[in-house]
């Protein structure tokens, strides 16, 4: 692949699976993330793909780091061409025990964060000739659903800001689009589900299981490729089993 992706999250989860499919690819790719401990792990499970991958310790909300770490990415791996956000929390909580500061923080690193990323790249990126930017949103953003009034309220902003950002970047030559994905098996998301809530997940799921992060990447490396969804823009692919297609159903 000609020119370079960055991925925020990029050290675990669905991120990590996006980078390790990417390099698969040929892309050479920067990796944003905060967790140090991940970060070791991650090199060193990518160690053999050498200097076609980079771990960068960078705060997605802070846009002075961020507008660095685009500038090095150009200069050091080549044009950018491709972006994904995935960097993101997430919070199982009753709205009257969600704090405004708790809100706010999720926003803030969902919303916000994603914005910023996007914002900095599309700068780099029409002085290129254009490129693809992929939010991760969540089925959350999709439908209503318990617990997650901070979260969902983020990842609908998701939702609607790629819209957005589709419209205003299509005449440099930028698609945006996002990718929803349902419950897949991330350390994050194992934390989250109980058994319970785990069960209670997989009576709405048509396809009765649980996704895999590198069933989430088929639909990112669709979206990087600018042969394959050249004519995609402002799109958001529900990846989850079904569940915002069926919702509850019969069992």
């Amino acid at each position: 692949m000609e020119g370079s992706v960055i991925v925020t999250g990029g050290a675990s989860g669905i991120g990590l699976a996006v980078v390790e499919t990417l390099l698969g690819e040929g892309w050479r790719v920067v990796a944003l993330d905060l967790a140090a401990d991940s970060i070791a792990k991650a090199r060193e499970h990518l160690a053999a793909h050498g200097e076609r991958v980079r771990f960068e310790t960078v705060d997605i909300t802070e846009e002075s780091a961020v507008a660095a770490a685009v500038a090095r990415t150009a200069a050091d791996f080549g044009p950018l061409k491709g972006v994904v956000n995935s960097a993101g929390i997430a919070r199982d909580i009753p709205a009257f025990d969600t704090s405004v500061e708790l809100f706010r923080k999720v926003l803030d690193i969902n919303l916000v964060g994603s914005f910023v990323v996007a914002r900095e790249a599309a700068k780099a990126m029409r002085e290129t000739g254009g490129g693809s930017i992929v939010n991760i949103a969540s089925v959350s953003g999709l439908r209503g659903n318990l617990g997650r009034s901070a979260y969902g309220a983020s990842k609908g902003g998701v939702v609607t800001l790629t819209k957005i950002l589709a419209v205003e970047f299509a005449p440099l030559g930028i698609r945006v689009n996002a990718v929803a994905p349902g419950p897949i098996e991330t350390p994050l998301v194992r934390e989250l589900l109980t058994a319970e809530t785990r069960a209670a997940w997989l009576k709405t799921l048509p396809l009765r299981r649980t996704g895999t992060p590198q069933e989430v990447c088929g639909a990112i490396s669709f979206l990087l490729d600018e042969q394959a969804s050249s004519y995609v823009t402002g799109e958001t692919i529900a990846v989850d089993g079904g569940f915002s297609a069926g919702g509850l159903i019969n069992v």
